[in-house]
């Protein structure tokens, strides 16, 4: 999956006197200039802050939100132009996972009849192998065959997120979004769901996006890690780098934000200063200059590029500008602001 350039914006709804004075109409910049891409088969970890745009990129890459402006490829295969049956057919291969898997859940039907929906829409199974297959998607995700005859209020929050993971495997998929996966689960049934996706993946050779701003899982899930910050994609790189070795200032300071048990880690600093900024009104040039300990003049006039780092990942940053000599085209050397 290609990502390029992709933007949302929500319009905020206004008061009648606002309308009346005529000014511009406010809009609220979820997504702005989104670089990204998915290498088949890997874990790609999206982590950031509460409102930094990562349930909306994954929501865009299903096409539940159409992106305002961006280029999304599946596959050499342009998503945003997708209509009809060309449509159904990516959502077959590409699935979602939600958050509150009972709000995503029909309370009036039965997990059987869930699983049959998805079966009969898509057109995965003649009517007379259904229930055969509803089985065998509930021994997958390691529910009991009585699930298929219960409401989805009879179970925990473990098992509906179970469900709504047998939901998405029953298309079949090669690439699954998890948005926030096990957020609201307990830390023992969190380990249970991650343990199983972990299984499925190995299993099934199935790509996954795993969205969450628990770093510890993503450090656990992911081969590849993008760091998003105010709606953009700040750094991307390999797990071990970006835990080990973090190049942007925003990754720096959410590492060191993370609590830890090394006791000579512990220190009662903050992390990271100032407000999040308003995604109304986002700062000229780097998002993040407003709060960044090492911000320069460069970074109120200029929004940084995602820039490929020597060592292997990309930084949207400043502080990294292309070596002047003697390297290689797109090497960067670090700037002393």
């Amino acid at each position: 999956m290609q990502v390029r350039g992709l933007t949302k914006t929500f319009p905020v709804a206004t008061s009648l006197l606002e309308r009346w004075r005529g000014g511009p109409r406010r809009a609220v910049q979820a997504l702005t200039d989104v670089h990204l891409s998915v290498r088949r088969g890997e874990t790609l970890g999206i982590v950031g802050e509460s409102g930094c745009g990562k349930s909306t990129l994954a929501r865009c890459l299903v096409r539940l939100y159409d992106p305002d402006e961006g280029s999304v490829r599946y596959g050499g295969e342009e998503v945003t132009a997708l209509r009809g049956a060309a449509l159904r057919a990516y959502n077959r291969r590409v699935q979602m996972i939600f958050q509150d898997p009972y709000s995503s859940l029909n309370p009036r039907m039965s997990v059987g009849q869930v699983l049959r929906e998805a079966l009969s829409v898509h057109r995965m199974r003649p009517p007379a192998e259904q229930e055969a297959r509803v089985q065998e998607l509930l021994t997958l995700v390691g529910l009991p065959q009585s699930a298929a005859g219960r409401l989805p209020h009879e179970f925990s929050g473990g098992q509906r997120q179970r469900i709504g993971i047998a939901r998405a495997l029953a298309l079949e998929p090669e690439c699954l979004i998890a948005d926030e996966l096990v957020s609201a689960l307990d830390v023992s049934v969190q380990a249970q769901v991650v343990n199983l996706l972990l299984e499925l993946q190995e299993r099934l050779d199935l790509t996954v996006l795993f969205v969450a701003h628990d770093l510890r899982l993503v450090q656990h899930l992911s081969h590849r890690v993008a760091v998003m910050y105010l709606g953009r994609v700040v750094e991307v790189a390999d797990t071990a780098q970006v835990f080990g070795a973090p190049r942007h200032p925003y990754t720096q300071a959410l590492l060191a934000a993370a609590p830890s048990l090394d006791p000579a880690r512990r220190t009662a600093a903050p992390a990271l200063q100032g407000e999040l900024p308003s995604p109304l009104n986002i700062p000229s040039g780097c998002a993040f200059r407003t709060r960044c300990p090492q911000a320069f003049a460069r970074c109120a006039e200029e929004r940084p590029a995602l820039q490929p780092l020597p060592e292997g990942g990309e930084v949207a940053c400043h502080l990294y500008s292309p070596v002047t000599s003697g390297a290689a085209p797109g090497q960067l050397d670090k700037v002393t602001p």
